[in-house]
């Protein structure tokens, strides 16, 4: 999820896991928004794999549901690989019983500038067990139909993954898989239009991502190309080392997005705590993404001889409360 400051519009998600290099583009609010690309019904995600060439059956209710108060909705991110894939299948049951909305679940790729160590270092862990796209879209597989709510977003850096492969190859493959979404970050802006309509042919809904401080004509693309969930990066700076978060810039760029967005608005980047997650509710965001915090929790088990599920279990328990 990493790349060099995000570039509007289509990037991993940030605060919360790599910081994300919007997948569309020019660094913060440059560049001209391309024309919108129509997609699947905005917010709604794909059910289980299906036959290869067919589009994903989407579920009702769109990736996060309208939380009551006090039940924001929730986006978790984790380097796929950390730990190994072969436990990825405790890992989303967990956070399918545990009423966890979405599993950002990256293939790591080394060197993010934009990360701080926590991922970087599990990025590293999982690629030192070998993981690379064909293994992860592998495991998503195998685990998809068991799911019940949990809905899978793959994230993904163009360079390092998809470098090299025609878009509608890749949005097919990652849509065949049963991923619910994608959200690709440092996509070459002559190469941005080709990946939103790779994605819109094979029905595969896309996360895009803003900044709280992006220019308007970045805001108005990430709004325009969203149909999983627009991801609005609370602030520059690396994940897991951002500073507090700015509530009244972060109320007026949320209340200025879902005026304009279809797909739901969540907030990443510098969230910690619960507390954290019912403050973006407070503020209209339809869902917190949470990242650096628990992949930490990961690496403390891991360092320490422990289960990293069960301690990620612990985490989430924290998280979601009561």
């Amino acid at each position: 999820m990493p790349d060099p400051r995000p570039t509007p519009a289509t990037g991993p998600a940030p605060g919360t896991g790599p910081a994300p290099a919007p997948v569309t583009g020019p660094a913060p609010g440059t560049g001209p928004a391309p024309a919108p690309v129509t997609g699947p019904a905005p917010g709604t995600g794909t059910a289980t794999a299906t036959a290869p060439g067919a589009a994903p059956a989407s579920r009702p209710g769109g990736f996060f549901t309208r939380a009551a108060p006090g039940r924001p909705g929730l986006a978790l991110f984790l380097n796929a690989g950390d730990p190994p894939l072969d436990r990825l299948p405790d890992l989303v049951a967990l956070l399918d019983e545990s009423d966890i909305d979405c599993l950002e679940l990256a293939v790591p790729f080394p060197g993010s500038v934009t990360d701080g160590p926590v991922i970087r270092r599990s990025a590293d862990r999982a690629l030192a067990h070998a993981t690379d796209l064909a293994a992860v879209l592998a495991a998503v597989a195998r685990v998809r139909p068991g799911l019940k709510r949990l809905r899978i977003a793959l994230l993904a850096d163009f360079s390092h993954t998809v470098k090299g492969t025609a878009p509608g190859d890749f949005a097919a493959a990652v849509r065949d898989a049963g991923c619910d979404g994608l959200l690709l970050h440092g996509v070459p802006p002559r190469l941005r239009t080709a990946h939103y309509e790779a994605a819109h042919d094979a029905g595969l809904p896309l996360v895009t991502t803003c900044y709280a401080v992006s220019r308007p004509d970045a805001v108005a693309e990430a709004a325009a190309q969203a149909t999983a969930y627009l991801y609005l990066v609370a602030h520059y700076g690396r994940s897991g080392t951002a500073a507090a978060l700015d509530h009244d810039r972060l109320a007026r760029s949320v209340a200025a997005l879902r005026a304009t967005a279809t797909a739901p608005v969540a907030v990443g980047f510098g969230v910690r705590t619960r507390a954290d997650t019912l403050l973006l509710q407070d503020l209209g965001a339809d869902a917190a993404v949470v990242g650096s915090v628990g992949v930490a929790r990961i690496e403390q088990a891991l360092t320490e001889g422990r289960d990293p599920v069960e301690e990620f279990g612990s985490f989430v328990r924290e998280l979601r409360g009561p």
